[in-house]
């Protein structure tokens, strides 16, 4: 298998509940390590420039809303298959529906309160990464 690199944020309502060691130590007991950690407070600009794939969707503005609400925490991962093994321990978007051993399960809420994105492919992850993170960030 390869070594890969993902992209992940603890989005605001899992940083509100305190839920980052906890995130981050999934994301290592599933084989992943990271290579830069931020905690940051996306402004509107760039939430509407990260999500922008996005914009023409209903949720768009809401989407935008959340993510501006509070301090999230930026990852680069890596690891093998980590596109793959990272969703894999995220779990499905909609948290409701995420089994209890999956990140969104544990944190999540709701659809949209679903305590992290992750990127849905390699070539994502690397435009992802390099939105947050220069090179000399990533050790």
């Amino acid at each position: 298998m390869a070594i890969e690199r993902t992209f992940g944020i603890v989005k605001p309502d899992a940083v509100e509940k305190n839920a980052i060691g906890g995130v981050i130590q999934m994301i290592e007991a599933a084989g992943l390590k990271v290579l830069g950690l931020k905690k940051l407070q996306l402004s509107q600009s760039q939430a509407e420039a990260f999500y922008a794939v996005h914009k023409a969707r209903p949720f768009f503005g809401d989407l935008v809303r959340f993510m501006t609400s509070g301090p999230c925490v930026v990852m680069a991962l890596e690891g093998e298959s980590a596109v793959t093994r990272y969703r894999e321990v995220m779990g499905p978007t909609d948290s409701t529906k995420a089994p209890k051993n999956t990140i969104r399960g544990t944190y999540g809420t709701s659809i949209e309160k679903n305590a992290v994105h992750g990127s849905d492919a390699q070539e994502t992850a690397k435009a992802e990464i390099a939105f947050f993170f220069s090179a000399s960030e990533l050790a």
